[in-house]
């Protein structure tokens, strides 16, 4: 499922229109579209003939290759020398009574055929099995035969025996999970074709399933002597007239709830005084994870942080807060201007969570650490806690730009994803870095070990 984008907070008419226009230039400064790439600087009608142009010929290759393919399914290339050769030899075929593939087709028919997936979601490196289910109901024996069972990109042949009348066979097929994401898996199909190979048919017997397979998170403490303080609500240095944390007593104005007077220190002084209390506020953390490309070194750097982002956001989930995790959106491929933009993701469940991180990739065209940082800090009133997930290549200087961009009352962590740094904890100024190596660092952390 993919939630809607929440737009970037618009300025108000009093900001000086030169701020605006530095704003507008910032955000989405390090995006890149295969529009940029293909017409570069040019605008008007003529970049917009070379885009309409290029989309044209995408979709006709792809109508073309979609055709293709679909003849191709039930012709093989001896066939489609036959047929260019010699236009009669399929009549002559059916003439001398070529009825193989009907006989084979209506014994495939009388089987039954049932896929068993693995639990629709496991973690990355969690072993899954899926099963082929096959049974013979009818009265006669069912020919031996391998059916080809589609587990992502490759295609994995199922050796079924031969079957007497009511027997039933099982056969098990290993689901790679060594990389997050939605995996398709099937349909089961057979294919049978006549003893020369001019043709073939496809018998499809189960439908298609999907398995989601997430990011590998890790159990994080709950505990308020860790970096998450606030679990329930903490007093603030904002005062109010009415809460829970006293703060002092002041001289009674007009308009001041009289159940808050101070009768005791009224009778002392003469005048009413009435009592002032710290504003409480219960804990909302953010966590904020870049997809930009130039934000990660590498390949593993993102799949860390994906992690990293899990394992927060899943802990914030069971343990009740308030939380809210935003990734970057990402431009479209060719559209004329960066898409500004933050994408949240579900967190009414650990697995909705999950599920959206499955799914997120790193990109080109992708808003970097600095814009998803003063994004998420145009919308951060009530935020306690800021987290902000990123890689090796974002430099401290960049760090502390992006922390910035949050208020004062805001704790910003940033946590800069990368197994080939000794992990450690620093305090830049207002802001604190960790360096994390892998998940274990992660749990010590929200420790608040000092010794890793």
């Amino acid at each position: 499922m993919t939630d809607p984008a929440v737009d970037r907070a618009p300025r108000t008419e009093t900001e000086p229109r030169s701020r605006r226009a530095a704003d507008e230039t910032t955000l989405g400064s390090t995006v890149t579209t295969a529009r940029t790439r293909i017409v570069g600087e040019r605008t008007g009608w003529l970049a917009d003939a070379i885009v309409a142009l290029v989309r044209g010929g995408r979709a006709v290759r792809a109508v073309g290759g979609r055709v293709l393919r679909a003849v191709s399914a039930v012709v093989t290339p001896l066939g489609w020398t036959v047929v260019a050769l010699v236009p009669l030899s399929l009549l002559a075929g059916y003439a001398w009574g070529w009825v193989e593939l009907v006989v084979l087709g209506a014994l495939g028919a009388t089987l039954a055929v049932d896929l068993v997936p693995p639990p629709s979601r496991v973690a990355v490196g969690d072993p899954a099995t899926a099963r082929v289910r096959v049974g013979n109901p009818s009265r006669r024996r069912a020919f031996s035969l391998v059916a080809d069972v589609p587990v992502g990109a490759e295609i994995v042949p199922v050796s079924i025996p031969g079957l007497p009348a009511g027997a039933e066979t099982e056969r098990e097929l290993a689901v790679p999970t060594a990389r997050r994401g939605r995996l398709a898996l099937g349909p089961v199909r057979t294919v049978r074709a006549d003893p020369i190979g001019l043709v073939r048919r496809e018998l499809v017997w189960t439908d298609a399933l999907e398995l989601i397979v997430h990011p590998r998170t890790i159990d994080i403490p709950s505990t308020s002597s860790g970096l998450v303080r606030d679990l329930e609500g903490q007093p603030t240095r904002d005062l109010t007239p009415a809460d829970i944390a006293f703060h002092a007593l002041r001289e009674y104005v007009p308009g001041d709830d009289r159940r808050h007077i101070h009768w005791k220190s009224t009778a002392k002084t003469g005048t009413f005084m009435v009592r002032q209390f710290e504003e409480t506020r219960r804990s909302h953390l953010v966590v904020a994870l870049s997809v930009a490309s130039i934000d990660f070194g590498s390949d593993a750097e993102f799949e860390l942080a994906v992690s990293v982002t899990g394992s927060l956001g899943t802990r914030a989930v069971r343990d009740g807060r308030d939380v809210s995790v935003v990734v970057s959106a990402v431009t479209p491929e060719f559209a004329k201007r960066a898409v500004v933009a933050l994408r949240p993701l579900a967190t009414l469940t650990p697995s909705r969570l999950l599920d959206d991180l499955a799914l997120v990739e790193h990109s080109p065209a992708a808003l970097g650490i600095l814009d998803v940082a003063r994004l998420a800090g145009d919308d951060a009133r009530g935020v306690s806690v800021a987290f902000l997930v990123v890689g090796s290549t974002v430099t401290p200087a960049r760090l502390r730009t992006a922390a910035s961009a949050f208020p004062p009352s805001v704790e910003v962590v940033a946590l800069l994803c990368d197994p080939d740094r000794v992990p450690g904890r620093q305090r830049l100024g207002a802001f604190t870095v960790i360096t994390i190596g892998s998940l274990g660092d992660l749990r010590r952390a929200m420790r608040g070990e000092q010794t890793w």
